[in-house]
């Protein structure tokens, strides 16, 4: 049953992309400073470094259990109230985390966290993308996806000015800020009028709509697992790059790192709003193939300033193809799974990207950390572009246009309305 497109309020998409913009970027401000801290916390717990790393895999294994149990009650029962309840539960977690008392505990928060961190994405963007205009869908999709910069950038910044005077552990209280973000979505955010429009009447209904759009979750996870290893092969072990082989001091990787996230906001922007003209696909491989170029001044800098420029050009690169993310494939998903299969794909494809840190860091015992990120991200950025230029996109598309039917499925890959790289 088709329908015309459910009405917008005017400007409503500000206060829902805000929420879900902040939302990320506290998220991965919190992930980022274990990344920072990663050489503090193994010495503290008596561990190694491939040991703390490990706890950033299991963050990252994690992230689809809260993906799945949070995007399941977004489609149930809207966006708001999930969005919520995950951004109080991964507060607690972010203080809990600066008083672990010991190496097990932490694994467990971690572990707990990457619930929290793996619920916010697929609900927040479903709600920002179904409200935000269709024209300005790229843009704000960049701006959205680079809320993982900014809380990068935050993370350095955090690091720089209180890691040299406190310790790691602080930097963690200043975690508990999303509970306060959970009273602006209460307040601020409006529930989206597209689920409003397409919502389950039963957990049968939604289950047989999730199950009868498995190709294309299939390949959505493909999708989000090299894009994943683009990402994190590429940034999580960066900061213990710049000590192990440049032997920089704190407060010089934070300001690397920093500037890298620049560049990084810069892309998501940048490659956001050009694939509104030029297509989602077509942007996220010029991207990826730019930062294949880069990766020799970025791994293999012979000076520090070309260390710093290699650190910007790479960041904005990666991230530029990551900010075409959101709209990408919040617009192949069909409305009635759109809190769902987005976000739980994205996450299962963190799980297979999961180990990327891990496998850096066991590689570097053996070689350097230069060789060992270069090659990961050769092989990522190759394959990345590769599993994107074999799919297919549906660019500007509206929202709310089909009315749910219990289990009806929505055009899938290579089915009417899914458009091809050249359009």
């Amino acid at each position: 049953m088709t329908a015309s497109p459910a009405p917008r309020a005017a400007g409503d998409h500000r206060a829902a992309v805000l929420a879900t913009f902040l939302g990320w970027t506290l998220d991965a401000f919190d992930f980022f400073l274990v990344v920072f801290s990663l050489t503090s916390i193994a010495s503290e717990f008596g561990r190694t470094d491939k040991a703390i790393a490990l706890s950033l895999t299991l963050t990252l294994a994690f992230r689809p259990v809260g993906a799945f149990i949070f995007g399941l009650m977004a489609d149930r029962y809207g966006r708001r109230l999930p969005l919520m309840i995950d951004l109080v539960f991964f507060s607690v977690v972010e203080v809990l985390t600066g008083l672990a008392p010991n190496y097990t505990t932490f694994l467990i928060l971690r572990a707990l966290f990457g619930i929290g961190m793996g619920g916010e994405w697929g609900v927040g963007a479903s709600l920002a993308m179904e409200k935000a205009p269709t024209r300005l869908r790229g843009v704000l999709s960049g701006f959205l996806q680079e809320g993982y910069a900014v809380g990068y950038l935050l993370a350095a910044v955090c690091f720089f000015f209180v890691f040299p005077r406190w310790g790691w552990r602080p930097m963690f209280f200043i975690g508990g800020l999303p509970a306060l973000l959970a009273l602006f979505v209460r307040v601020r955010v409006k529930e989206s009028e597209v689920w409003q429009r397409t919502r389950h009447e039963s957990w049968s209904g939604l289950g047989r709509a999730i199950v009868s759009n498995w190709k294309l979750f299939a390949y959505l996870v493909v999708l989000m697992s090299m894009m994943n290893f683009v990402s994190h092969g590429t940034q999580d072990m960066y900061p213990t790059f710049l000590q192990r082989d440049w032997h920089l001091s704190p407060q010089t990787r934070a300001l690397i790192t920093g500037f890298s996230m620049v560049g990084a906001i810069a892309g998501g922007l940048a490659f956001g709003m050009w694939s509104d003209r030029i297509g989602r696909r077509r942007a996220i491989v010029i991207a990826l193939a730019l930062a294949v170029v880069a990766i020799p001044l970025w791994a293999f800098a012979p000076s520090l300033a070309l260390l710093w420029a290699g650190a910007f050009v790479m960041q904005f690169m990666v991230q530029g193809a990551w900010g075409v993310i959101p709209a990408h494939i919040t617009e192949l998903a069909p409305d009635s799974v759109r809190g769902f299969l987005p976000g739980f794909a994205y996450q299962c494809g963190v799980l297979v990207a999961s180990s990327a840190a891990y496998i850096e860091a066991a590689f570097a015992a053996h070689a350097t950390y230069a060789q060992s990120m270069a090659l990961t991200a050769l092989l990522v950025c190759v394959l990345g572009a590769i599993a994107t230029a074999a799919g297919h996109e549906k660019r500007g598309i509206e929202f709310g246009l089909t009315k749910a039917d219990d289990g009806a499925a929505e055009p899938a890959l290579g089915a009417p309305g899914a458009t091809s790289l050249t359009r």
